[in-house]
């Protein structure tokens, strides 16, 4: 057998994805901040686009008479040949008719009602303090020796959200200079700052921590802390009151005293702010039809400059590269807004889409939300389902029953024993209404609630009813339990 080298021509076809098309898809699934970052550096790496102003677009608007601004069509994008943006095909572009036939100027914004002007986003800004520069505030109030400060410091820096300690004290101790015994007493002195508790150890700790501080000290309480904390999570006070040789109702003062502690002394300063969401989608009910609207606020609106097009349009190159130059800005500044259009476009016809599946629980709320999937909505406009999982990725709709996240409108199906299909988030609703209702003294399991869901003709495992009910962060029964 003899091996031989060859060159063989094959004709094949296959999909390949361009930089352009990634930048379509890219753009699908940015929310609207990441959208207005990547527009801003757009326009600082692309000489070519500028954002047109409100002034300006608004003097335009006072410049058209009425009955232009009626009879006169909104450009569409669309009209504009494809830029492949691929190959040497630069050259073969017919700038001349795109510069006399399409306008770059998106349709302009409502203007104000009132007629003044909105007060710019900085004056909305605060600086929240956080949980360092409360503690290091009073350490710094404190009379310390430099190195233990040095060490407080080590410490107070290293606290997790909820303001407990992970770091040992010999590392602190290497790091500050301190002896561990020094460092400890810096620790303990820190755990009485406010919030009272903070930099303990362990729960347990900061339990107790906070009780020393009480006037009135509880020994039933510190005793329940330390030695039987799992049986207080179950609420198993029959148990403990039979172990420490008192009463249930003694149990139960005691028990009342520790649910007035803070397990978490660093969440009022930890954690991320909380950022209000801003809809992708209005969606209003007129005269009996709901009515979808986008929302363009914040976003820029691109055009390509007047000084550039007017070279393109006279050839005036002043070096030979220029005009390579400004064909690839000008093909990048298009596709850029070609892009921006396209994802405006799809966004408002997949919401378009939901709105239709969803009329029921726009008109009467969660618990005739109707099953759906990506697959309904993906052939309704006639789309790919992988383009729907990317539109509806972090976008938020506002409707009459509240601000929903578009992936919100997408459930599993749970059969009925009447043949009917419910939607999962409905059937979550039915759960969290159910446990609201429920005896404090005698709270439902989950085999107890699957019985009283098939009571309303809904079929469900106790495990399927498990997890809801973590999703939810619901506690379990035995934790739900209050003893009076």
């Amino acid at each position: 057998m003899v091996l031989e080298l060859k060159q063989t021509p094959k004709l094949v076809q296959q999909l390949v994805i361009t930089p352009q098309l990634q930048q379509a898809i890219r753009l699908l699934q940015l929310t609207r901040l990441e959208l207005v970052d990547m527009i801003s550096q757009e326009l600082k790496e692309n000489p070519l686009l500028e954002e047109i102003e409100e002034k300006e677009s608004l003097d335009e608007e006072d410049q058209a008479g009425p009955e232009e601004n009626v009879e006169e069509p909104v450009p569409s994008i669309e009209m504009t040949s494809e830029v492949k943006g691929e190959g040497e095909g630069a050259d073969e572009f017919d700038w001349e008719n795109y510069l006399e036939n399409y306008n770059l100027t998106a349709p302009v914004r409502q203007r104000e009602q009132d007629g003044e002007e909105r007060p710019s986003f900085e004056n909305y800004l605060t600086k929240t303090t956080t949980l360092f520069d409360h503690l290091h505030w009073q350490l710094q109030l404190s009379n310390l020796t430099e190195e233990e400060l040095a060490a407080g410091t080590w410490i107070i820096g290293n606290l997790d959200e909820d303001g407990y300690f992970k770091m040992s004290l010999e590392e602190v101790s290497a790091e500050a200079g301190l002896p561990v015994e020094g460092v400890e007493r810096v620790l303990k002195k820190i755990q009485q700052f406010d919030p009272v508790g903070v930099a303990a150890r362990d729960l347990k700790e900061c339990l107790l921590v906070q009780l020393s501080q009480l006037s009135n000290r509880d020994p039933i309480a510190e005793k329940i802390i330390q030695e039987h904390l799992s049986l207080l999570k179950n609420r198993n006070y029959p148990a403990i009151a039979k172990r420490l040789g008192v009463s249930v109702e003694r149990v139960n003062r005691a028990a009342s005293l520790i649910s007035r502690l803070e397990p978490k002394p660093g969440r009022a300063y930890g954690g991320e702010l909380a950022q209000d969401i801003i809809p992708d989608v209005y969606v209003y009910k007129v005269e009996g039809e709901y009515v979808v609207s986008l929302n363009d606020e914040g976003v820029p609106r691109l055009r390509v400059n007047s000084y550039y097009r007017r070279i393109l349009a006279e050839g005036l190159y002043g070096q030979p590269d220029d005009r390579k130059y400004i064909q690839e800005k000008l093909r990048s500044a298009l596709w850029l807004i070609r892009s921006i259009d396209q994802r405006q476009r799809t966004i408002y016809k997949v919401a378009k889409s939901i709105v239709k599946f969803q009329k029921d629980f726009l008109d009467q709320g969660i618990q005739y939300l109707k099953p759906l999937v990506l697959r309904d909505v993906a052939e309704d406009i006639q789309m790919h389902e992988s383009t729907i999982s990317r539109v509806t990725s972090n976008k938020y709709m506002h409707t009459p029953q509240g601000i929903y996240e578009l992936k919100f409108f997408f459930n599993a199906g749970i059969p009925s024993l009447q043949g009917e299909v419910m939607a999962s988030e409905s059937v979550k609703s039915l759960l969290r209404e159910i446990i609201t209702r429920e005896d404090p003294k005698r709270p439902y399991s989950d085999q107890r609630l699957v019985q009283m869901l098939r009571e309303r003709n809904i079929h469900i495992a106790r495990r399927t009813v498990s997890k809801y009910r973590e999703t939810m962060k619901i506690l379990s029964s035995s934790e739900r339990r209050k003893v009076v």
